[in-house]
């Protein structure tokens, strides 16, 4: 362990600290605008795909902290498929987590940008996503202890605004409140399975992707004072998740009918908007801003963690590992290749307002569950797992694959799954022509004259040394 890192983990977060930081990094805009296109693709049914998607979480997670706790590192899983794998598994790791957390700041200013406009409408969404990028950029300069602060802040603000929903929904149920739809639960086979199989098939990575976030807590648990204690942190952060996740979603299908849900608008502001509160869609609303702003400035953070992380192991342009002096050392060379990627972002927030988020959405989601595959592979070789820790990592990733191929079979979501593959399949091609010229850079096996006479040099030198000590 490095002596940074030494210094960090002595000045580290506790456990709660980090189940906090989870929790922000993860409640965004996949949860509060991904929800809705679940729930358009599964029905009612998506409640079971957030159970399962919840179980895979806790197990890809579980090992991932196990590793974390065995031996932290910053590059985190990253690290850890190069350890398991040889460097074009680290290589490939990592890109494929730095391009898919792109798509998912190009997903969430664009659905901040949907969540801006309810209130200025007339204005075009690339201003917003502009302005949200710019401010995100200004939190990452501020350092990481800010970066901290601030997703404690908005963990907090957010578990608020799910009670707070959850609140008024249960007081619309028990009939405190009216509003234009009588409060019921839908039952009908038609609300379960409104697109057949096919549908909650293809629903489950809207679910996975409501909980991504739990590689991130993988980065920042080498912060940890305690390292073994990653797993109670992510474990309590998974259980809270699950919990308002259901109950919130529940009460949300009870409130509305599923004709009413477009994929444009957040199934919470739906709800909410058939009640005379005056105030309440706007400051929910609010939230909603937060919450994906909050997100974004998480994988603004880790994009450029991981992109050092590359750096420093030679899979990136060395310029990148390079930081500020002072207190701060900012890593400003890969905060700017990241802000051309978030360029890119608002552009296509410009040219592609209005199918853009969930191509991108369900894009993004696959390669996150790509790198949550390549966790799962990394803790077969480097942990000692017993037989239900084996039977688990299967399980982790049946799931995995389940949600990810799902998404090839319904039009919602397969120019998504097409765009995944197409990111997969370049980063691919160059770890393939890379690996010609790693294994040039490999020291050359030696003969055995050769090592006879390295070994003839050493005695030569210890007889040297031992007549100097005379």
């Amino acid at each position: 362990m490095t002596d940074k890192m030494s210094a960090s983990k002595s000045q580290g977060m506790k456990w709660w600290q980090l189940t906090l930081l989870g929790v922000a990094c993860t409640i965004g805009t996949g949860y509060f605008l991904g929800s809705g296109i679940a729930i358009q693709m599964g029905g009612v049914s998506v409640l079971f795909m957030f159970i399962l998607a919840a179980f895979g979480t806790y197990l890809v997670y579980d090992v991932l902290a196990k590793m974390t706790g065995k031996e932290p590192e910053q590059g985190s899983f990253q690290t850890y498929a190069a350890k398991a794998f040889g460097r074009w598994a680290g290589f490939s790791s990592g890109w494929v987590y730095w391009c898919s957390e792109l798509l998912i700041m190009g997903s969430q200013l664009t659905a901040l940008s949907f969540f801006t406009r309810f209130w200025f409408p007339r204005f075009p969404m690339w201003v917003f996503a502009t302005a949200y990028a710019l401010l995100g950029l200004g939190v990452i300069l501020l350092g990481t202890k800010v970066f901290e602060r601030a997703e404690h802040i908005f963990a907090i603000i957010k578990v608020s605004a799910i009670v707070m929903f959850v609140i008024i929904a249960g007081a619309a149920v028990f009939g405190f409140l009216t509003g234009t739809y009588p409060p019921k639960f839908p039952t009908t086979k038609q609300a379960f399975l409104p697109k057949g199989g096919v549908g909650i098939w293809s629903s489950f990575i809207y679910a996975f992707y409501a909980f991504g976030g739990i590689e991130i807590m993988g980065i920042m648990a080498a912060r940890l004072k305690r390292p073994e204690e990653a797993p109670k942190a992510g474990n309590s952060m998974i259980v809270l998740l699950t919990i308002i996740y259901i109950a919130s979603l529940a009460l949300a299908l009870t409130l509305i009918p599923l004709s009413d849900l477009q994929g444009k608008e957040s199934p919470f502001q739906v709800a909410l908007g058939s009640y005379q509160l005056p105030f309440v869609p706007h400051a929910f609303n609010a939230i909603l801003i937060i919450a994906g702003f909050s997100t974004m400035v998480a994988s603004l953070f880790a994009v450029t963690t991981i992109l050092v992380s590359l750096a420093q192991d030679h899979n990136a342009p060395a310029i990148f590992a390079k930081r500020t002096e002072g207190k701060r050392q900012m890593p400003l060379p890969a905060i700017g290749f990241t802000t051309g990627g978030i360029t890119a972002a608002v552009l296509m927030a410009l040219f592609l307002p209005e199918k853009l988020y969930a191509y991108i959405t369900t894009a993004a989601g696959i390669m996150l569950l790509m790198n949550w595959l390549f966790i799962l592979l990394s803790s077969g070789r480097l942990l000692q797992l017993s037989l239900w820790g084996k039977i688990k990592r299967y399980i982790g990733m049946f799931l995995i694959l389940a949600a990810t191929t799902g998404t090839a079979f319904h039009p919602m979501s397969r120019p998504g799954f097409w765009i995944s593959c197409l990111f997969i399949g370049v980063i691919g091609v160059v770890t393939w022509g890379l690996s010609f010229k790693w294994k040039e850079q490999l020291p050359r096996k030696q003969t055995g004259h050769e090592r006879l006479l390295i070994q003839n040099a050493l005695q030569n030198q210890s007889r040297i040394n031992l007549k100097r000590r005379k």
